[in-house]
């Protein structure tokens, strides 16, 4: 649900659950391990959360990997109440067993939606796994990394460059508020920057 900010509503979160890139690694491990029997022809990542999951499930499990954009943002920011195709699966997808990615389930509209678009275009069986699901979301994934009412920080979207500073993105530092949690600033990961070898300079 969003707000009248165009942000999200993250109401009565159980708390904070920040998650590093090696708790990223290792619950990506943990999927691969339990979908590996299933052995599916494609890996389809939904753009953009799901690509970082996705991706590293394609790698271990040597599967081939497309991505997908189904959304109600543009430029970061929620601007629709109902999700849009912006990139369509990849037609030849007959006779294949797909494993649909996504980075979290939450009311499960966006899987629901990806997995009878993949169907209609002869799928012989799609699944779904994603790395978080919230309580009411946990039914609809084959695959659950971790099931958790908390506010979830990701590792790639939690700081912004503004272009003079790294700071909290905004539709986290909305969460924090709504939760009376402070701003956040101190779940910014404390990783310095390694400045470019080469840069071109701007026109």
């Amino acid at each position: 649900m969003q707000t009248n900010n165009n942000f999200y509503s993250y109401e009565n979160r159980d708390g904070v659950l920040p998650v590093s890139w090696n708790m990223f690694h290792a619950i990506c491990k943990g999927l691969a391990a339990v979908i590996y029997p299933y052995s599916p022809d494609i890996i389809i990542g939904i753009a953009r959360g799901g690509m970082y999951p996705g991706t590293l499930l394609s790698h271990i499990l040597r599967k081939e990997f497309y991505p997908v954009r189904i959304t109600r943002r543009e430029n970061d920011v929620a601007v629709r109440n109902k999700p849009k195709w912006l990139v369509e699966p990849p037609q030849a997808l007959t006779g294949k067993m797909i494993l649909i990615v996504d980075e979290i389930c939450d009311s499960g509209e966006t899987i629901k939606l990806v997995q009878a678009k993949l169907t209609g275009l002869g799928a012989t069986e799609v699944r779904s796994a994603v790395m978080y699901a919230h309580t009411r979301g946990r039914h609809i994934p084959q695959y659950i990394g971790l099931i958790s009412d908390a506010l979830i920080l990701n590792p790639w979207d939690i700081e912004i460059f503004t272009g003079t500073d790294f700071t909290i993105h905004p539709e986290y530092a909305h969460a924090f508020q709504q939760n009376n949690l402070g701003d956040g600033t101190a779940y910014l990961p404390n990783i310095k920057t390694i400045n470019p070898q080469k840069q071109t300079e701007p026109r």
